[in-house]
């Protein structure tokens, strides 16, 4: 079975990929700070049938990051690893005058160094796969420039640029910085907690995702709803 390194995993996007990867006989190695949301999280995943190895921690910590790939080893390897934790830098967001040096760094922490840490990590399994595919979730806010947005969007327009270099450094391996487009996630009401607005729920842009699985493009920055919709 193929087996995928999902952080982010217990909520939101991170949970509807967990979860439809398994219901394709994937094995999984799933992360999330909030142990309970996560074992609720495996429970669901493991009764699709396939193994789950939940680990609660933080992707900061280099020993929490040996322990994923530890346990993917277990499983057999790894075959994809998809950094979909973030962090927003401050709740709600603020603008740049504003915006605690402090929530800065630890956006790019959790943004970009853990998960370059973590492709680090796993990359000698990665590269044994005979599929091995990377999949760093990035937004919009990295490549337009949205008022209180700043702090995020510098973390994934330098996670997005990671993954491009990534991509050439590693010719073996798919590489695909993706933007899930608007979504309903806890992550974006703590964002802008104001906003309540209809936005579509995760699960619909998991298509996006298993038609890169899928097909295999070249390496690359993907807009998921127009993976969607040329499904």
């Amino acid at each position: 079975m193929p087996v995928a390194i999902i952080t982010g995993a217990s909520k939101g996007l991170g949970r509807a990929l967990a979860e439809t990867l398994a219901a394709r006989g994937w094995d999984l190695v799933l992360d999330a700070r909030g142990a309970g949301a996560l074992k609720e999280a495996a429970e669901a995943v493991a009764g699709h049938g396939t193994r789950v190895a939940a680990l609660p921690g933080d992707v900061t910590d280099a020993g929490h990051r040996a322990e994923l790939v530890t346990a993917a080893r277990g499983l057999g390897g790894v075959d994809l690893l998809v950094s979909n934790a973030s962090a927003l830098g401050a709740e709600p967001l603020v603008r740049l005058d504003e915006l605690p040096l402090a929530g800065l760094r630890r956006a790019l922490e959790v943004n970009v160094v853990a998960a370059l840490g973590l492709v680090q990590e796993a990359l000698p399994l990665l590269r044994e796969s005979a599929a091995g595919a990377v999949v760093a979730v990035t937004s919009d806010a990295g490549a337009e420039a949205y008022e209180t947005w700043g702090g995020y969007g510098a973390s994934k327009a330098a996670l997005d640029q990671l993954a491009a270099v990534l991509g050439v450094e590693e010719p073996g391996l798919r590489v695909w910085a993706v933007d899930p487009g608007d979504m309903a996630t806890g992550l974006y009401a703590a964002a802008v907690p104001d906003d309540d607005g209809p936005r579509p729920a995760p699960e619909s842009v998991v298509p996006a995702f298993l038609r890169l699985l899928d097909e295999r493009p070249a390496s690359g920055r993907y807009g998921a709803p127009a993976l969607v919709e040329g499904r």
